[in-house]
């Protein structure tokens, strides 16, 4: 029996290991891709980054000299082979290069605005969770009638409505009508709320339309009607039984989530005037400044390789048949 024991525990471990290793091919296989095709798209737009640079600076004028020297102190006057290779070569010395525009270091114009985006994402997601999944929750309570229609038909609404509309819409009553929180900036938890609000409605719109589905799925199962037959109260039910098997096919969208709560901070952080990646990224593609461009989309990746994993290892936690993907 001890024998048995030991290579089943044995066999788990391998497999582990081996899902593991996977995963980690996997991960530097997106990140690799990502910036690959960031790169080929990037060098394929007709512009070039050292001509809007000259642009900027209104030396138009600048002579054929100082273009090209500029061309090869960046290796644009290379075949995009060579400048390829070059980039990927710095890459995996940990090298992200540097902005073309502003001649500074790509890893520490990242590590500057990185944290900023990162707590805007969080809170977002954090609120997004707390009015998605409350909402979803009372609702499943509730019994039909059109009150509970109403409310089934806000998750569709909130998806409905543009980030940057919305965003505006809580500038004039909040910032520019009652003056209650700050139209821009970073500075102190107040700059935090609209913003976060304004990421966050249509993410708890996601939220809600899958935990609408998932928690009437859970509700009508044998087990739940056993439960109940045991003397379970709904409140037991739903918060012991029904929202942690409901919350499955959440965590599976948890990577896309945290996608488009990233995407999202584009516009966010552009209308409230935020410092942050969302703000970075749109100047850098508009100067075609590959470094940057290329720094920011592995920077994402890599926040979603990292989501997705964790993701996987929160599973066993609510399904103790699922061990790091194997189902027992």
């Amino acid at each position: 029996m001890m024998v048995d024991v030991s290579v089943r525990l044995t066999g788990r471990a391998r497999y582990r290991a081996g899902w593991l290793f996977r995963r980690a091919l996997q991960g530097i296989g997106v990140l690799w891709a990502s910036w690959s095709l960031t790169f080929f798209i990037l060098y394929i737009l007709p512009s070039d980054p050292v001509t809007i640079m000259l642009n900027q600076a209104e030396q138009s004028t600048a002579d054929v000299v100082q273009v090209a020297a500029l061309k090869a102190q960046y290796h644009l006057d290379l075949p995009v082979y060579q400048q390829y290779g070059l980039a990927l070569w710095d890459l995996l010395h940990l090298n992200l290069g540097r902005s073309i525009i502003s001649g500074g270091d790509v890893t520490a114009l990242i590590c500057q605005v990185l944290p900023a985006t990162l707590l805007l994402a969080a809170c977002a997601l954090l609120t997004a969770l707390v009015i998605g999944g409350g909402l979803a929750a009372g609702v499943s309570v509730l019994a039909s009638g059109r009150f509970k229609s109403a409310l089934l038909a806000l998750p569709s609404l909130g998806a409905a409505l543009p980030t940057f509309w919305l965003g505006l819409l809580l500038l004039q009553v909040f910032s520019f009508s009652h003056a209650w929180f700050p139209a821009m900036g970073n500075a102190g938890w107040q700059s935090q709320v609209l913003p976060t609000l304004a990421l966050a409605v249509p993410t708890a719109a996601m939220i809600a339309q899958v935990m609408n589905r998932s928690l009437a799925e859970v509700w009508r199962r044998p087990f739940i009607d056993a439960l109940r037959l045991k003397g379970a109260s709904s409140a037991q039910l739903l918060w012991r039984h029904v929202l942690p098997n409901a919350a499955i096919p959440l965590l599976t969208l948890s990577g896309m989530i945290f996608g488009h709560l990233l995407a999202g901070s584009v516009i966010t952080e552009t209308i409230f005037s935020r410092e942050g990646m969302g703000r970075l990224a749109k100047d850098a593609v508009s100067t075609q400044d590959i470094p940057v461009v290329q720094g920011i989309v592995l920077t994402a990746a890599a926040v979603f390789v990292v989501v997705n994993f964790i993701t996987d290892a929160l599973y066993p936690l609510l399904d103790p048949r699922i061990t790091g993907g194997e189902t027992r």
